[in-house]
């Protein structure tokens, strides 16, 4: 038995159920109203499916938004595929909950930014830490992605 309870693991699983969530419903009854999602992932995971071409591109992480257009959106318990469009060429991704570094929805001033402690001295991995924050959002600087099409975004322009 250990001699303390793990928060940092504890929230880790708790918030990517809700991401699992989210996308469940999601892909169940599609977005609702103005909601829309930038997700950042590590292209490195061992478990992400993205094409050559994008990891090419993207080495170390990516981020992608779910708004206009999206297809095959599958939801498990280890991650979710859904095809996205790349200047109109569809993509299917597929990206496992641990490989996500940020979750935000712009429309409601959310987002979830997982990242790992420096660990001390000791062997085991570093435990991972959750922020859970309301993310300032640019003044509208956000540009309308046509119909059809992807948009990879830097998440520097959230960052105070």
């Amino acid at each position: 038995m250990s001699s303390s309870i793990d928060y940092g693991n504890l929230m880790h699983h708790a918030m990517r159920g809700l991401i699992q969530q989210v996308l469940t419903d999601v892909a169940e009854t599609g977005l609702p109203g103005e909601h829309h999602f930038f997700i950042t992932f590590d292209t490195m995971h061992p478990d992400v499916e993205i094409a050559d071409w994008l990891s090419d591109r993207y080495p170390g992480e990516m981020t992608v938004v779910m708004q206009h257009w999206f297809d095959n959106l599958t939801v498990t318990d280890e991650g979710f595929a859904v095809t996205l469009n790349f200047g109109d060429s569809p993509e299917p991704l597929y990206i496992p909950y641990d490989a996500i570094l940020t979750f935000v929805d712009p429309s409601v001033e959310f987002g979830l930014r997982f990242e790992t402690q420096d660990g001390d001295d000791s062997d085991a991995p570093p435990a991972p830490m959750i922020v859970a924050e309301d993310i300032e959002l640019p003044e509208d600087d956000t540009k309308e992605t046509p119909k059809g099409e992807a948009e990879v975004v830097s998440l520097d322009s959230f960052r105070k």
